[in-house]
């Protein structure tokens, strides 16, 4: 018997993969399959930036002319909407779970104390154990962060109606991703950030992003003080001597492992557990995989952690790698902004605006249509990085994260003839980067 603690994209697809070689796997998920991905976080973005895109999209079209009238949005019909759709898919992944041949067993609380394996209670023989349980919010040490109208991503499912005016607490890609819906919705939004908004951005990438965010009050190099408020949250109290209004916070505030079930283990000082190349940690025939081992907090290496794992369980030596993992953020109507690869060094980045196409046309008028950029090895010609803000950037750059790990250089792009009409001006980049390499 194999035991996985867990029902979230790295243990469920685990779980899976296991089941699949034939062994006896039992999944021990205390809430909902599908995990924070499904019902918190992917999900729950996906759905709120698809209502506040249609919104962007009306208003560009009425700016235009071309529309007399932009719609309203309904947020406690879009919660209570959103809310039945992720229930449905959480039937669905059970259903595709089960059929896999995976036992699941929900409502219980499965643990570790070294190499003991518990469900609730009660000490169960395990010949192997995959422990992925996950993140939870970062709750930062604040006054105020326990009033009503104070919300993490896990919370805010309890939130019933759009408020007047917001305030974001955090400076990464949820932060931004939040700011955009909820100012498409047609609350007033300010972001608080101790040091600069997506700082880990390449530079012409910020400044696509920033512009995206044109509208937002955006406070960096500022801490907040407190949050004030009776019965619920009123104001947020910054460093700089100003005072927000606001009746909902939204904490944005990073990610921690969720690991306090999971004793016995070596962990890192913010609860990661310690895991090799092979998903293996440092008790014999326990493994672990995805938010639980830390950054980069990503469904897609969950999955790929999680596999990896149960190869390795399964005696098939598998290494995980982490090698041009490609990331994306929504924060405008269609555009999608996704990147992939590394800086390097020595490195020569070429960036140009994106052509209009599909979803990007009607912002000539406006003067924006995207961004594309490349980063290449001069000495090898390998491509080593790209970005790419344009409708449906996060297609191509799956794949070119792919073809990354495998040392593809920019002259083979001369041979590929892509898609018209698109948005998508890596490959053209790329091309003259090969171009002028060859000179």
């Amino acid at each position: 018997m194999i035991i996985v603690i867990g029902g979230g994209p790295a243990g469920r697809i685990g779980a899976m993969r296991l089941a699949g070689a034939g062994a006896e796997v039992r999944l021990i998920e205390k809430r909902k399959i599908g995990g924070q991905c499904l019902h918190d976080r992917c999900m729950t973005v996906c759905a709120l930036n698809d209502v506040a895109r249609l919104l962007e999209y009306a208003r560009v079209q009425k700016d235009l002319g071309i529309l007399d009238s932009v719609p309203s949005v309904s947020y406690p019909a879009v919660r209570r909407r959103m809310r039945e759709i992720q229930e449905k898919l959480s039937t669905v992944l059970d259903a595709e779970t089960r059929r896999a041949g995976v036992d699941v067993v929900y409502g219980a609380e499965g643990s570790l104390s070294g190499g003991k394996v518990y469900i609730d209670d009660e000490e169960v023989r395990a010949d192997a154990v995959l422990a992925a349980t996950g993140s939870r919010a970062v709750i930062p040490d604040i006054p105020g962060v326990d009033l009503r109208g104070v919300y993490t991503y896990q919370t805010l499912h309890d939130m019933e109606d759009l408020p007047r005016r917001m305030v974001i607490v955090g400076g990464g890609v949820v932060a931004a991703e939040f700011a955009h819906i909820f100012q498409a919705f047609g609350s007033e939004v300010d972001i608080v950030v101790r040091s600069r908004l997506l700082r880990d951005l390449d530079e012409k990438v910020r400044s696509a992003a920033m512009r995206d965010l044109a509208g937002v009050g955006i406070h960096e190099e500022i801490t907040v003080l407190g949050i004030e408020g009776g019965a619920r949250a009123r104001s947020v109290r910054l460093s700089s001597g100003e005072e927000i209004e606001a009746d909902a916070v939204f904490l944005a505030t990073g990610l921690a492992p969720d690991s306090g079930a999971l004793q016995g283990l070596q962990k890192r000082p913010d609860g990661a557990v310690v895991v090799d190349a092979h998903m293996r940690t440092s008790v014999e025939g326990v493994y672990a995989a995805g938010d639980v081992i830390g950054p980069p907090y990503l469904t897609p290496v969950a999955r790929r952690e999680g596999v990896v794992a149960a190869e390795n369980i399964l005696g098939r030596g598998t290494v995980m790698d982490y090698a041009s993992i490609p990331q994306v953020m929504t924060l405008r109507y269609d555009y999608t902004i996704a990147t992939a690869g590394t800086d390097g060094d020595d490195a020569v980045t070429l960036s140009a605006p994106a052509p209009a196409g599909p979803g990007s046309f009607w912002d000539v008028a406006r003067g924006w249509t995207g961004l594309a950029q490349v980063r290449v090895d001069p000495g090898t010609g390998r491509l080593i990085g790209t970005a790419s803000g344009v409708p449906g950037a996060s297609i191509p750059l799956s794949y070119l994260g792919y073809l990354m790990r495998q040392g593809i250089t920019v002259s083979e792009f001369d041979d590929i003839i892509e898609i018209h009409p698109s948005t998508d001006g890596v490959y053209g980049l790329a091309r003259y980067a090969a171009g002028m390499l060859r000179k």
